[in-house]
Formats: C-alpha cells, structure tokens, sequence
C-alpha cells in the first residue's frame, strides 16, 4: 500500500492543478487527511503558498476552520497533515443530494461566524469557494479549508496582472481582487466571494458562466447580478436581497460587518422553518463595522471621469479601422491632488473592450536614465503578455517580429523580458548618436504599434512628466505623431500626468506638448482643483456613516485645516 513520509495512504479524496488530498493513517493508527504538492520539483510560488496555508490556519482556532496538525517535510516533498473528521467537500456532498434554501441558509450562517472570527484576527481569506468549504454529511457542521493565499494584513494593494495568474479563483473574486477596481483589499472582498458561493448553491450555476478570463472580470466589475426566472419562485426575494448585497461591486455597498450578515441570515432561516416564507426587512440594521474605513470611492472627480472614459471610448472605437484614432489626455495639478486616482479609473473600460493599460513613472532623481518611464510600462506589458496562453504568445510573437524584423535586440537591450516571447535574437550592428537614437525609435514605435489594435486598445499612462528627460519628450511626440499611419493601428490613448506648478511656457515638456498639437493630434488638458467643501461634507459624512447636515461642522473644519 502506497505511503506519504509514512502515512498510509487510504483513497486519493481530489486531485488540483498544484496540490492532491488523501485520505490517510498516521504512524500511530490515527485518521488524517493529507495535502501534497503534486510536483516534487514544486516553484518557489507553489511552496510559498503551501508554508502560508499552514502558518495562517495553525494560528486560527474556530470549529468553522480546518486547524492543520503538522507540516512534514522530507525527500522533496511538503505534506500537511489535517484531522480527518468525516466531512467532504461541499461539491462532493451536492452530488449525493439536494439542497434547499434552509440547508443553504444554515452552510451561509456558519461561514459567517468564519468570516466573523477571521475578521477579528485580521486575517483575509481570498478564496471562499465551494470547493474550499467542507461539510459533514450528517450533522452538517462546515470547515473552511485552504488559506494558501491568505492575508494578516487589514488592507493589501493588488497590481494589474493578466488574469490567468491573478491569485484566487477568477469565478469568485471580487471586483478589488482582480486588480482593476482603483482600490484596496480589505476583508469585504470575502464577503463578495461568499456571495458567489452562495448563489451557486441557490441556483446550481455560477452568476457569470462566461469562460473568458477578461470577460469574466469584466462582469465582476461592471454587470448586475441576476438571478435566473426560474429561481424567483423558489428562492425567497430577501435571500435574493442578501445575495446581491454581499455581491456589490463597491465594498462600501455590501455587509460591513459579518455579524450584521449573521443577523439578516438569522433572521431569514428563523422565518422559513416557522412559516415557511421570509417577510420583507430592512437588511443591515445591525451591521456595524468595528473599524473606522475610509471609502475609497472618488469625489468631485466626476467631470474629469467622464472626460477620461469619453476619450477612451473614442479610441478603442475608433473612425474605422482604416483611420483609427489616437489622443492624449493631461491631468494636472499639484502633488498629492489626485491625478493618479483618476486616471486609474479607466481599468474598467479598458477590461470591457480587452485592452491593456500600463504605466510608467518619471523619476526626479534619475532623469539621465532615457526612456524610464516607457521602459518601465512596456516591461509590466510583457509580464502581462506572458500570462497568457501559448497559443496567444506565439501569435504576439509573430506580430511582434514582424514589426521589429531582424532589429528584436535593440528592443531587448531595454526591455529583456521580451526575449521570453520572441526568442533569441541577432546582434545588431552598433551605432552610435543620432544614428542609433534614431533607430531606436523607429523600432519602438513600431513596437508600440503592435499592441495599439482595435481589438486590443492600449492605454498608456506616464506619470509625473515634469520630470520627462528630452529624449523621452522626442519619443513621446513620435507616438503622438505616428500612431495613426499605420492601418489598422493607432488605437492609442496616452494619458499624462504633471505638476503645472513645476513647469513654464519654455519648459521642454510645454515645448513638446506644443509640437503635438501643431500635428493637429488631439490633446485634452484637465486641471484639477482642491475638492469644494461640499464635496468634503459628503466625503466626511461617509466615512462616518451620518448624513451630511450632522457632520457638517466637523467638515468645516476640515475644510478649512485642509486650505
């Protein structure tokens, strides 16, 4: 009989993409179950996650989480022991039977006593999925497994990525979670995940069945939940209510507290098994948060939000794709206003029309390095790019040879991670000057061309161009003037961001930005200004949950400290 560092091995339970479960005998006869890396030669990824899901869940004790007893290592191999208590994964038990709306309510109200207990300890969970929720088929109790991609921190900034390598499962992340949202994590994303969950377990199907990855976060981010015709009869209208609370795509708008969902779902069980129907009630009457949350949500922004994703509609639709349309947008002000925040709300759209966004920041102390804003946006492209399928690579790999020719290593030179997509390539002859410069350029516009399709828009977004070094301003206003020559291409929205304080009519970005519009390229200016108070009223009255006519004079004062 097969053994595990000496365990006997029982029956295989499931098989995953990185790890397999066993059912199992420990060395002193005891039942265990067993959690293996499936490769011996496991990446540092793979093994990271796996010392996490054990240094998280062995700090937690809550009869809901599944408390590892050990973790084993020898020969290659990482195993975590857990006690094996009879309970099967959620998904294994809904194919042995039916479940009804009070079995669901009851599996929701111990998951919130989960999300309760994790929220005291700080800690995140990032996947609550049925497939990580196991339950006892006679008594019902449920366990909450896998914290391989936890977090302890109360908060945690999540970078663009493609979402083939995005952490968690893409059918249940949370609109933050993917990286696209213009804000933070928090312990709410949770909340949205188990929304899902539960709506899976409502209706037998998940709320956005699309198997396209962009597609997919698109309507996490941007479609209402619906729950299906012939779920309206059978699932009561308030559990309905519950489920696209916790399924908000802003987390302002959903529970803020799991003992405020505890409650409402109390409330609702207690009703179904009495009378068999669930009366109409305000959700969250006792759903305070016992932390102070700043909403992350933009204020008096609204006019340059809606310039912004007017532009970009403008060109990812573009004329035709004969003539295409390329433009530049500018946000100035001073440092710390906003700029960027503003900008970034263009992820959703861009996620909607599969497009790419990158940015690159200039840097005051290191204006001798050339191109270090372009350098550091079309890098985080390539690490987007190699994400994806290898059918899509070697197509971007044919597109991109064919723009570059025979010269792929002048653009290796600065950005190397290209050579992962097309390879190797030859040396080209050295140059030196204008010469070179000026064969830089021409091949990294026509690098640039590549991705700027009218089915892949690119929106590229540099930062602080104040501190622009003269020979990015030449390659900026090449961009500008080309991106349209080429048929089919051009889709280009380049956004910018500067100081007007720290520039003048002779400064070399206003001499540029002067060229472009000769070019009769279309340039959008947007100065922002300090919020008003009324927006400050709002913001403060928010923050802490009272209507604006209570808070007003501390917003005053806010206001006024803030001038």
């Amino acid at each position: 009989m097969q053994s595990i560092l000496g365990y006997r091995i029982l029956e295989q339970l499931h098989t995953g993409r990185r790890t397999q479960v066993y059912r199992a005998k420990s060395k002193d006869d005891q039942p265990v179950v067993l959690k293996v890396l499936r490769h011996q030669q496991s990446d540092l990824d793979e093994v990271t996650h796996f010392w996490n899901q054990y240094a998280v869940s062995r700090t937690l004790n809550h009869p809901a989480i599944t408390r590892p007893l050990v973790l084993e290592h020898g020969c290659n191999e990482y195993v975590l022991v857990m006690p094996d208590e009879g309970l099967i994964s959620l998904p294994a038990y809904l194919q042995q039977q039916q479940i009804n709306v009070s079995t669901v309510l009851a599996i929701a109200l111990q998951l919130a006593e989960a999300l309760h207990y994790l929220s005291e300890h700080r800690t995140i969970h990032k996947d609550i999925k049925p497939s990580n929720i196991l339950i006892h088929p006679e008594t019902g109790k449920i366990q909450l497994i896998d914290f391989s991609i936890s977090s302890l921190l109360p908060k945690e900034s999540k970078q663009l990525a493609n979402p083939n390598v995005l952490e968690g499962t893409l059918a249940y992340i949370s609109p933050e979670q993917s990286g696209r949202a213009n804000r933070d994590i928090d312990y709410r994303t949770d909340f949205y995940s188990l929304g899902v969950t539960l709506f899976e377990l409502l209706v037998g199907e998940l709320p956005f069945p699309t198997t396209d990855p962009m597609g997919l976060i698109h309507c996490h981010m941007a479609q209402p939940v619906r729950f299906p015709d012939a779920a309206q009869i059978s699932i009561p209208a308030m559990v309905q209510a519950i489920v696209c609370k916790l399924m908000a795509k802003n987390a302002e708008e959903r529970y803020q507290s799991a003992l405020g969902l505890k409650h409402d779902l109390e409330r609702c069980l207690q009703q179904l098994e009495t009378t068999g129907a669930i009366e109409p009630f305000e959700l969250g009457e006792r759903d305070i948060s016992n932390r102070f949350l700043i909403p992350e949500k933009l204020y008096g922004r609204e006019k340059e939000i809606q310039s912004l994703l007017d532009a970009f509609a403008r060109v990812a639709s573009g004329t035709s794709e004969a003539h295409p349309k390329t433009e530049m947008l500018l946000l100035t002000g001073f440092s710390g206003i906003g700029k960027t925040a503003v900008i970034n709300e263009v992820l959703k759209p861009i996620t909607q029309q599969k497009g790419y966004f990158i940015k690159g920041k200039f840097d005051q102390f290191n204006c001798n390095a050339p191109f270090s804003a372009f350098v550091q946006a079309f890098r985080s492209l390539v690490e987007q790019l190699l994400g994806e399928s290898d059918t899509d690579l070697a197509a971007w790999k044919t597109k991109i040879l064919s723009a570059v020719g025979a010269s792929g290593q002048v653009i290796i030179e600065v950005i190397p991670e290209l050579e992962l997509i097309i390879g190797k390539q030859p040396e080209v002859p050295d140059l030196s000057g204008s010469a070179a410069q000026n064969r830089f350029d021409l091949l990294f516009t026509k690098f640039v061309q590549v991705f700027t399709a009218r089915k892949h828009p690119l929106v590229l977004f540099l930062d602080d161009l104040q501190w622009a070094d003269a020979t990015s301003l030449k390659l900026l206003k090449l961009l500008m003037t080309q991106a349209s020559a080429k048929p089919g291409a051009g889709h280009l929205l380049l956004l910018g961001a500067y100081r007007n304080n720290e520039v003048f009519p002779a400064h070399p970005l206003m001499l540029t930005l002067h060229d472009i519009e000769k070019q009769s390229t279309s340039i959008t200016t947007l100065p922002l200004a300090a919020l008003s108070e009324t927006d400050i009223t709002h913001w403060v009255a928010d923050t802490l949950l009272c209507s604006p006519k209570v808070v007003q004079p501390l917003s005053q004062l806010v206001y006024q400290k803030a001038k």
